[in-house]
């Protein structure tokens, strides 16, 4: 079944001459910090860049492609997802390399915390910031992740990516377009790897930077919860948990589904929740903070997939994806 699958997308010929792996069924609840979502029609672990653009080349072009990292800002429905599920493992993607100086060559896989210890290893200041970041630098390089004054485009010098296509790229931070948690690179384009750069410094006083964010984080976020993260972009002028608060979210539960209450912007699967419970939790809080204060609440957890079952429309009439 597993290269019938694999074959009805690549064929015979492709499929056989890819060098990662291909895994069909794959439940994304195994890869989800929410531990919910349903099955990958097909997902495939790339060995490398060149075996990604390989694949890629050989996908035709109305093949559904999803790409998921470390699955800690994400929430993938019960229905799952069809097509191919491209997830880029650490073996391959997983690398930190000092280039000299206060640069650094990253792959896409590796977690951020992973990140502000081998930068901290060579006494490069600026990345203190990313030990309280749940995640990878893939999904960070996305969404221009950041905490305490510091985001990725202070950072970023050089991304490395492939298209849809298969062609692949090399990108400068002007060509990221970067804005609050936004990037304008292209929807299509797969980051491989990145060149970093901070600044060189004590590594003594890093350290106690990243002790600083750590404490701050441990006291402050429900960190030992199956949790995505921050659920809502902070609006303008205000933080989202203030929001949220005011509504009288804090604490708010849909089925096994639940606002924190050390940290009202998390969302929390408590033990039993589906999918859909967490995604109609937070538009029913978005409801609510918008009825009791004027504010408008974006999501910045990234849903994807299908329903299992009714579709949850988002109350103010978005399009549902």
């Amino acid at each position: 079944m597993s290269e019938a699958i694999a074959e009805r997308w690549l064929g015979a010929t492709a499929a056989g001459e890819v060098r990662g792996r291909l895994i069909p069924g794959q439940l994304l609840s195994s890869v989800t910090w929410f531990r919910v979502g349903g099955p990958a029609e097909l997902m495939f672990q790339p060995a490398d860049a060149e075996d990604l653009a390989f694949f890629l080349k050989a996908l035709p072009a109305d093949a559904p492609v999803t790409v998921v990292g470390l699955g800690s800002n994400l929430l993938v429905r019960d229905g799952g997802i069809d097509g191919v599920v491209i997830r880029l493992p650490m073996k391959g993607f997983g690398k930190v390399e000092h280039l000299g100086g206060a640069r650094l060559q990253v792959g896409a896989s590796v977690p951020d915390k992973k990140l502000a210890e081998v930068a901290a290893k060579h006494s490069i200041g600026g990345f203190s910031f990313l030990t309280g970041i749940p995640g990878g630098i893939g999904g960070a390089l996305r969404m221009n992740a950041g905490a305490h004054g510091s985001e990725m485009k202070d950072l970023v010098r050089e991304v490395r990516a492939v298209d849809r296509q298969g062609t692949r790229h090399t990108l400068t931070l002007e060509e990221m377009g970067y804005a609050y948690r936004h990037s304008g690179a292209a929807k299509d384009l797969i980051f491989t790897s990145v060149i970093m750069e901070g600044e060189l410094a004590d590594e003594a006083q890093i350290r106690a930077q990243m002790a600083d964010v750590v404490a701050h984080r441990e006291k402050a976020q429900p960190i030992r919860e199956k949790t995505g993260g921050s659920t809502f972009k902070n609006p303008e002028g205000t933080s989202a948990w203030k929001v949220v608060d005011q509504a009288g979210c804090r604490g708010y539960v849909v089925g096994g589904a639940k606002m924190s209450e050390l940290h009202c912007n998390f969302m929390l699967n408590t033990g039993d929740a589906s999918a859909h419970d967490l995604e109609l939790l937070g538009e029913t809080v978005r409801a609510k903070a918008l009825a009791a204060t004027g504010i408008q609440l974006d999501w910045e957890i990234k849903r994807i997939g299908k329903f299992a079952g009714a579709p949850i429309a988002p109350f103010l009439g978005e399009p549902v994806g």
